[in-house]
């Protein structure tokens, strides 16, 4: 607690003062521009991850990351979404998985949690989707290699999710929303996108024009400074085929064109729509 207090102190005469003209602004109203919904974990910052300023990120933070479906509770989740989209017009949302989540690797032995933590049994169960899915299509991995596969299932699970959500697939539907995928690396502060046509995760930039690139990026990345695990996009493989190696460190099931559609509808425009 002194240390949080010293903070307080320090915070006040250092970056309050020094950004007053700011504060004032957001003392009349806020309009921020994206919807970041991750965990609760504290090694994750939605603000100081993608260096966004106060006032620019609307943020919805739990255990895993979850979304619970339209109508199966009542909890803040649902009700901090419609705020957003509808009182606060945001038109992009990011749901934001990290490496080495705790609430993931609650959701790979769910059953034990049961006793002696019934809370966090009960909220796993809406990544339910995530769980039989891996179980049906991934058993035959385990470890470590299990544990990223879950993680960047559920942040598509989340999103399935997320379009029960009436204000959401209206939005969805006249493509005045846009809803992206990522998972945060947390030993290399890495990001990556989910690419819904190259089926796999990328870096963000890939999936802007180059000029928007440009803007973004004045120093070229090379090859060499991004680990080949961590950016080699997966080519189109039928299940049978789809396998794991060291190259390629996020498997996903492959998503049909439809499922593709009622996921990431109106992600078409996303090249054009920048955060």
């Amino acid at each position: 607690m002194k240390k949080l207090i010293r903070g307080l102190r320090e915070f006040k005469a250092s970056y309050f003062h020094t950004h007053q003209e700011l504060f004032e602004q957001l003392s009349h109203g806020q309009k921020p521009r994206v919807l970041f919904i991750t965990c609760s974990d504290s090694r994750i910052d939605p603000n100081l991850m993608t260096q966004a300023e106060l006032g620019e990120l609307f943020v919805i933070r739990n255990a895993g990351n979850i979304i619970p479906p339209f109508g199966a509770t009542n909890g803040g989740e649902g009700a901090t979404i419609e705020y957003a989209v509808q009182a606060l017009d945001i038109q992009q949302i990011i749901v934001c998985g990290h490496s080495h989540c705790g609430a993931m690797k609650g959701l790979m032995k769910l059953d034990s949690l049961r006793a002696e933590m019934p809370l966090v049994h009960d909220w796993l169960k809406y990544a339910e989707a995530t769980r039989r899915l891996v179980l049906d299509h991934y058993s035959h991995y385990e470890g470590e290699e299990l544990l990223e596969i879950i993680i960047a299932e559920n942040v598509l699970t989340q999103i399935e999710n997320l379009r029960t959500y009436p204000v959401i697939r209206s939005k969805l539907y006249r493509g005045q929303l846009n809803i992206y995928a990522w998972i945060y690396q947390i030993e290399t502060g890495e990001i990556l996108a989910y690419d819904a046509q190259d089926h796999g995760y990328v870096l963000p930039q890939s999936q802007l024009p180059p000029s928007e690139v440009d803007k973004i990026l004045p120093l070229p990345i090379s090859n060499q400074e991004i680990p080949s695990s961590k950016t080699q996009q997966q080519e189109f493989q039928s299940p049978e085929e789809f396998t794991i190696s060291a190259s390629q460190r996020f498997p996903m099931t492959l998503l049909s064109p439809e499922q593709m559609d009622r996921i990431y509808r109106g992600s078409a425009s996303k090249k054009t729509n920048g955060s």
